[in-house]
């Protein structure tokens, strides 16, 4: 890959989102059906064989018309001695239980093919199939833009709010397909590297295997230098900060992880950028009245009456763990500003689970139990504490069960995300080979620049601030 300068700047959304990816059933095959009760051929309805896909746009989102659809995948370890209906309620969460009991005993959930019940125990070797009714989720209709592409190698910009890969509630809205309904239907992409669906920046995209292997290789040795940037709460400290706490999973069905002594090893630097304090307003007199009449222990249990402002940081992982800058943020105390997972008051509490390793304050299980609640009966509250956007961000529908059904398959249909709920404030900015062969840069993102009447940074220096501060332990970045 040659050098290439830096890409002009672009245009991304402020937002959030309500509920974090779900698993789903991953080797498909496509098939055509018709009705809830006996599938069929259906002329009217699109199916995943479509060509192009059912695309349709408007409010500034990307949306695909409902299309019938068949996944299969084999029996995963984890699933061997547990019955049909127990994987189904612990793996996928975007239907109720009573869906997928009565999914089973209607046949559009099968093993080998073939009708069974929902306590049949699954073995090792048997397939599984679910013929569905698909309603994917509106993404953002932002373009994937393109920052560098020659014969091996396209380096995009990702959007945020767009899974890389099919998976869960997405199939044709997700970068892949969105890639493959530009360049024909025989393109074939080879992904080389990974971002959350929330996470917006640069991604590598081969056009052969070879050239998948030789960066994949690359990446795997970390010779590959990787730098994000984070919108994060608070003023971040000034000197480079080293976090080395391991982190676990603690529910593979959510992807939620927590930093545990017993969990993976993790290291990422962490260097601020800026630092812009709150905008000054004026203060109400029935607000000033309530909180003298409250106490001043009122404001430690009502954080965002400190108005604390924010701080773009830049982040240098070293390993890559799932969520990794995500929760190591949060324990030193500054997650970022719009995560709908660990910046959620309504899941981690006040303290929003800062330098919480032991799990004291909140179980795992009360964790689990909150963030399983988002997005069904509630709206996620994203925003850790109010400042000027939080009344705007009341305004803004969000995504949440409508109470309506779908008239040809009765699954429970969610309204529209609102922007908020489409972007995280983490955008992977930079890759670069440590010999310096190859470096690409993308534009800091709109929420990155000084905001309106503030001076600020507009871009970034090199990387070796950040590598100097672990260069000793990680010689093959340096």
């Amino acid at each position: 890959m040659s050098q290439i300068p830096e890409a002009p700047s672009s245009t991304t959304a402020s937002a959030a989102v309500v509920t974090p990816d779900i698993e789903a059933l991953s080797v498909n095959e496509p098939e055509t059906h018709n009705n809830k009760d006996n599938p069929a051929s259906d002329p009217a309805t699109p199916s995943a064989t479509t060509w192009p896909p059912p695309y349709n746009y408007g409010n500034g989102l990307r949306r695909v018309a409902p299309y019938y659809f068949t996944y299969k995948t084999w029996c995963k370890q984890r699933w061997r001695g547990r019955t049909l209906l127990d994987v189904f309620e612990s793996e996928f969460r975007d239907r109720p239980l009573a869906y997928y009991k009565k999914a089973m005993e209607t046949g559009q959930i099968r093993v080998n093919g073939k009708p069974t019940s929902p306590d049949h125990i699954l073995k090792n070797g048997e397939l599984v199939s679910h013929t569905i009714h698909r309603h994917e989720p509106p993404v953002t209709a932002d373009p994937i833009g393109i920052l560098h592409e020659d014969d091996d190698m396209i380096v995009i910009n990702k959007p945020s709010g767009i899974p890389v890969h099919p998976a869960g509630r997405y199939n044709f809205n997700s970068v892949i397909e969105i890639m493959r309904a530009e360049r024909g239907p025989e393109w074939i992409a080879y992904t080389c590297n990974r971002l959350d669906r929330l996470t917006s920046g640069i991604m590598f995209v081969a056009k052969h295997p070879k050239a998948a292997d030789r960066l994949g290789v690359q990446i795997k040795q970390r010779s590959v230098r990787k730098e994000y940037i984070a919108r994060v709460i608070g003023n971040f400290p000034d000197e480079e900060v080293v976090c080395n706490q391991p982190l676990l999973q603690i529910s593979p069905k959510l992807g939620l992880n927590r930093v545990r002594a017993t969990g993976k090893t993790a290291r990422t630097v962490f260097k601020k950028l800026a630092y812009y304090p709150p905008r000054k307003h004026p203060v109400r007199e029935e607000d000033k009245d309530s909180s003298e009449a409250e106490g001043c222990t009122k404001v430690k249990d009502r954080p965002w009456l400190r108005k604390e402002g924010y701080s773009i940081v830049r982040c240098l992982p070293v390993t890559g763990r799932t969520h990794q800058i995500r929760v190591h943020l949060q324990h030193l105390g500054h997650p970022i500003q719009n995560d709908p997972i660990y910046a959620n008051q309504r899941v981690w509490g006040i303290n929003l689970g800062y330098n919480d390793p032991e799990a004291l304050e909140n179980t795992d299980e009360d964790i689990i139990t909150r963030l399983n609640r988002m997005g069904k009966e509630e709206v996620a509250d994203a925003v850790a504490y109010h400042d000027e956007m939080v009344d705007e961000y009341y305004k803004r529908k969000a995504e949440k069960m409508s109470g309506e059904l779908c008239e040809v398959c009765d699954t429970p249909l969610y309204t529209d995300p609102g922007l908020q709920e489409l972007t995280l404030w983490l955008h992977s900015l930079r890759y670069e080979d440590a010999g310096g062969d190859w470096r690409y840069v993308s534009p800091l993102p709109d929420w990155a620049l000084p905001p309106s009447g503030m001076a600020g940074p507009t871009e970034v220096g090199s990387m070796e601030e950040l590598v100097s501060a672990v260069k000793d332990v990680n010689p093959e970045i340096a």
